[in-house]
C-alpha cells in the first residue's frame, strides 16, 4: 500500500511538474513573441472583435485596404477595427492561400468579403479606399509607399522604412511634397512608459549621458536549415513577391518571415528589431545621424546556416560627447541588465534602463535615488493606430507618433550600421553630402531595382 501511495504521490507530482514546466514555455513563448513584435503576439480573437465593433454612418466610415496580410500587416489591420468607423475594403497579397485564411479570420469578426487583389497597383486605383496599411518585405516599402501617396492614400506603412538609404531618401523627399498622413509602424512613440521614460532622460537628473544601449538577444531564433530551392506553392506570384529584388529561384527560406536574414529583401536583426530600439536611443538622446560607425560580428551562433545576416552584432555609432552601442545575438536571451531586449542611458548619477516591460533607474552610489520598475501600460499597437486614424481625421500630420521622419532617422542609422559592418571600416558620414567619406561605403548607398521595376522620381 505504502508503495502505492508512494507511487501515486509521485505521479500527481510528475504531472504538476509537467503542468508547470508547460505552462512556463507557455509565458515564455508569449513573452517572446511579445518582445520580437511579431505580428501574433497582437493577435486578438476575431470573434471577441466582431463583439466590439458597433454600427456607425456611412459618412463616418474609413475605407482601408491591406497590402501584405501576413504577420505584422493583419496585426495592424485587426487593431485598426477595433475603431467601428474603420472597413476593410480590400486585401492584397501575393500567395492566395493567405488571401482565403484572411477572408476567413475576418467574416469570424463580423466583417463581409473584401476585394481581393494579388497585385497591389490595383488596389490603389480602387477610390473605395481611403487609407493604406503596408505590411510586405522591407524591398517592397518604397515603391508601394510612394505610389500610395501619388494615389492620394493615407498610409500607416511597418518598419523598417525601406531597404537603402536611397530609398529612404525617395521615400521622404515624396512624403513631404505631399498632404497625406504616413505613420510608420514604430508603435513604441505611442507606449506611454516609453514617453515617460524618455521624459525622465531629458529631465537631466541622470546627469549627463556618456553612452547610451540598444540591445536584441534572441533566444527563440534558431538556425536557419539549409533548403533546396523549389517550385513557388500553387497560387503563389512568386515574380511579384520577388518584384525588384534580384531574380532568384523559389526557397522556402526566403519566403514569409525569414525574408528578414538576407540582404536581398532586408537587413537582418539591424533593420529589423534596430529600428525599434535604436529609435528611441537616438530620441533619448536628440540624436539623429553620427559623426562615424564601428561594426564587428559575424555568423557565430550557426555559422553554417541558411541565413546571410549576421546572427552577432555590435555596432557603435559616434556623436559628439557620447556614443550609441547596438548589440544583437541569436539564440540567446542573456542580454545587458538580464533583459533580452532594450535601451540604457548611462549617465553620471544613474542609469535608466528600458524595455518593453517598464523601465527603471539604477542609481550611482550617493548621486540620485533609484527607482523601481514602472510597469508597461496598455497597448502600444492599438494606441499609434489609433493615432494614426485621429490624425487622418483631423488632416493633421502634427498629431502623428511616428511620421516619416521619425521611420527615416532610425532606418538611416541601422542601414549604416550594416554598412560598416560589410566593408568591415569604420566609416565616416557627411550630413552636408549625406554620403560617406569612401567609395566603398558609398556603393551601398544606392538601392538596385530588378526585374522591369524602377526606383519612384518626382
Amino acid at each position: 500500500i505504502s508503495l502505492g501511495l508512494v507511487g501515486s504521490e509521485m505521479c500527481i507530482r510528475d504531472r504538476f511538474q509537467i503542468s508547470m514546466i508547460q505552462n512556463r514555455r507557455k509565458f515564455i513563448k508569449k513573452s517572446s513573441l511579445l518582445a520580437m513584435g511579431t505580428g501574433a503576439a497582437f493577435l486578438i480573437p476575431m470573434d471577441l472583435l466582431a463583439s466590439m465593433r458597433r454600427s456607425v454612418s456611412p459618412n463616418d466610415k474609413i475605407g482601408v485596404g491591406l497590402i501584405g496580410c501576413n504577420g505584422m500587416g493583419f496585426s495592424d489591420l485587426s487593431s485598426m477595427l477595433k475603431m467601428s468607423e474603420i472597413q476593410v475594403v480590400a486585401l492584397c497579397d501575393v500567395d492566395d492561400s493567405v488571401l482565403k485564411k484572411r477572408t476567413a479570420d475576418l467574416e469570424k469578426a463580423g466583417v463581409k468579403k473584401p476585394k481581393l487583389y494579388k497585385d497591389y497597383r490595383k488596389l490603389l486605383e480602387d477610390t473605395d479606399v481611403d487609407v493604406v496599411i503596408i505590411g510586405t518585405p522591407d524591398h517592397w516599402h518604397c515603391l508601394q509607399l510612394s505610389d500610395a501617396v501619388k494615389a492620394g492614400k493615407d498610409v500607416y506603412c511597418e518598419k523598417p522604412l525601406a531597404n537603402s538609404i536611397e530609398e529612404c531618401n525617395l521615400m521622404l523627399n515624396s512624403v513631404q511634397s505631399s498632404d497625406r498622413m504616413v505613420q510608420i509602424g514604430q508603435w513604441q512613440r505611442s507606449q506611454p512608459h516609453f514617453v515617460d521614460a524618455i521624459d525622465f532622460v531629458h529631465s537631466g537628473k541622470l546627469g549627463e549621458i556618456r553612452l547610451a544601449k540598444a540591445w536584441a538577444y534572441q533566444g527563440w531564433m534558431g538556425s536557419i536549415p539549409v533548403l533546396p530551392d523549389s517550385a513557388a506553392p500553387a497560387g503563389v506570384d512568386y515574380d511579384m513577391w520577388l518584384g525588384p529584388a534580384p531574380k532568384k529561384p523559389f526557397n522556402t527560406n526566403r519566403f514569409h518571415f525569414n525574408f528578414r536574414w538576407y540582404w536581398d529583401y532586408a537587413g537582418g536583426l539591424m533593420t529589423d528589431w534596430g529600428v525599434h530600439l535604436m529609435d528611441y536611443a537616438l530620441y533619448g538622446m536628440k540624436a539623429n545621424t553620427p559623426k562615424s560607425v564601428m561594426a564587428l560580428g559575424g555568423k557565430f551562433a550557426y555559422p553554417d546556416d541558411a541565413s546571410e545576416t549576421p546572427d552577432t552584432l555590435q555596432t557603435v555609432y559616434e556623436y559628439d560627447g557620447f556614443s550609441i552601442l547596438w548589440e544583437h545575438a541569436t539564440g540567446i536571451d542573456n542580454g545587458n541588465y538580464g533583459r533580452n531586449h532594450g535601451i540604457s542611458f548611462i549617465g553620471n548619477n544613474g542609469t535608466l534602463v528600458l524595455d518593453r516591460n517598464g523601465w527603471e533607474v539604477i542609481a550611482e552610489k550617493d548621486k540620485m535615488e533609484s527607482i523601481t520598475l514602472q510597469q508597461n501600460q496598455g497597448n502600444g499597437l492599438d494606441k499609434h493606430t489609433v493615432n494614426f486614424i485621429e490624425a487622418v481625421k483631423s488632416r493633421d500630420a502634427s498629431k502623428l507618433k511616428a511620421p516619416l521622419k521619425v521611420g527615416y532617422d532610425a532606418a538611416l542609422v541601422c542601414h549604416m550600421g550594416n554598412i560598416a559592418f560589410k566593408t568591415g571600416n569604420r566609416i565616416y558620414w557627411d550630413n552636408y553630402s549625406g554620403q560617406f567619406s569612401d567609395e566603398s561605403s558609398n556603393a551601398l548607398i544606392n538601392a538596385h531595382y530588378h526585374n522591369g521595376w524602377e526606383l519612384p522620381r518626382g
